[in-house]
């Protein structure tokens, strides 16, 4: 607890295991890419190795571990790398509350996280903004599927333990292909991958049909996004 009266604030240190796991995985990248770009610098003209450092040294994920030496080479700053590895999935959390516990501070922190989320989604995957309606029941009606749509991605999330962009990326390569011949025309899906099987088995939906119709009359061939 720092302070007194109405303007002290406590502070609660929280470690997520999964979260450190998920830091570690990221800096692990990015020293690689790092690596790959340093290597990279000596193939390059004396102009464009200038323009590439800077560019290096001023980017907002690798800048910060990299170091220059005096003789203007660069280095992984190894120091730095050391620091964030101690910070791995802990938090700092701050509230005015003494009544409650470390484990519901960190809960009430995880709850606003998930309110922001769904806003985030809200307006850029599912472009509840900006709106092109002028009456009231249009506006509503655009607002009402928006969120509709947002609660099948958090129950699509939770029912996976998969982000929906990893869940649209995987569903839709899924496709309905059309194919047709002197003969006729079938309409027939690409095979289920087993990434595509276990999202549609955990969300309890039946795989689609691998034929759907077919005909005698002739048309181009074309590929159609089932999902």
């Amino acid at each position: 607890m720092v302070g007194q009266g109405e303007r002290r604030r406590r502070f609660v240190l929280v470690f997520n295991p999964e979260q450190a796991k998920k830091d570690n995985a990221t800096r692990e990248r990015t020293l690689q890419r790092i690596e790959e770009e340093i290597k990279a610098l000596g193939e390059k003209p004396r102009k464009a190795h200038k323009k590439a450092v800077c560019a290096l040294l001023s980017h907002r994920t690798m800048g910060r571990l990299i170091k220059q030496t005096k003789s203007g080479s660069l280095r992984i700053n190894w120091a730095k790398v050391r620091d964030e590895e101690t910070l791995d999935g802990k938090y700092l959390l701050s509230t005015s509350d003494d009544t409650l516990s470390s484990e519901d501070v960190a809960l009430g922190y995880k709850q606003l996280m998930e309110v922001e989320r769904a806003f985030r989604t809200l307006k850029s995957t599912l472009e509840l903004r900006p709106l092109f309606h002028r009456k009231d029941e249009r506006i509503k009606s655009h607002v009402l599927l928006c969120y509709l749509a947002l609660l099948l991605v958090r129950i699509s999330e939770r029912e996976t333990g998969e982000t929906w962009d990893r869940i649209r990326a995987i569903m839709e390569r899924c496709h309905l292909g059309e194919f047709s011949s002197k003969d006729g025309r079938i309409r027939q899906r690409t095979e289920l991958t087993a990434d595509q099987a276990n999202i549609l088995k955990r969300l309890n939906i039946a795989s689609p049909p691998k034929v759907y119709d077919v005909s005698l009359k002739a048309q181009t061939c074309r590929h159609t996004p089932i999902f």
